[in-house]
């Protein structure tokens, strides 16, 4: 499950309100919308994300949680590592290798380290 699977859940579980019913209001398959909870869909597209908004009638400061949790839920990221040091790439296969298997503080811990990292200028490619 995605980030923003396990919210839509919460949001739709707190207000009574079923798959079959949020889709119907979504105008999407009940089978979309429940692989979008799960995870075996993509990163769900703005409009949706802004149409579920209006659903729950979420204020602001809901709406751009929301909206981030999506960019965040991937379910199949791709990491490119051509240009980026031996050391770096090395850490991205390792990471892919051991993320299934680190525990809930582990992950915190991980997430604490990346947070506090200053955002970095984006690469530019080559071609």
């Amino acid at each position: 499950m995605t980030p923003f699977g396990a919210r839509l859940r919460e949001l739709r579980a707190a207000r009574g309100m079923t798959l079959t019913a949020l889709a119907a209001r979504l105008a999407v398959s009940p089978a979309y919308l429940s692989a979008l909870e799960h995870g075996k869909r993509g990163t769900p597209s703005r409009g949706l994300v802004h149409q579920i908004c209006e659903v729950f009638d979420l204020i602001w400061d809901d709406a751009e949680a929301l909206a981030k949790l999506a960019r965040l839920s991937r379910p199949r990221p791709r990491l490119d590592t051509a240009g980026l040091s031996p050391a770096q790439t090395a850490l991205a296969n390792r990471f892919a290798d051991t993320l299934p298997h680190l525990s809930p503080a582990t992950i915190a811990t991980i997430t604490a380290l990346i947070d506090a990292t200053p955002p970095a200028r984006p690469r530019r490619r080559r071609g």
